[in-house]
């Protein structure tokens, strides 16, 4: 089965740690795509803040899977 995991960076949580984490877990051959956007969020004082988004798309089950 494919499936999709989507890591967003939030104030207290960056998106490239935890997907990395996660994708420590697979297999190679289970990971099919990885997809990665980012943009520059305003906070109400005016500072602009980066933020990420990746999307992991992989397979799971099956003899070969994890």
């Amino acid at each position: 089965m494919i499936q999709v995991k989507e890591f967003v960076d939030t104030d207290k949580s960056y998106a490239e740690k935890r997907a990395n984490e996660f994708l420590a877990e697979l297999k190679e051959d289970q990971i099919v795509n990885i997809c990665y956007g980012s943009i520059m969020k305003p906070s109400p004082s005016g500072t602009v803040y980066p933020r990420s988004t990746i999307l992991v798309v992989y397979k799971t089950g099956g003899e070969d899977s994890k």
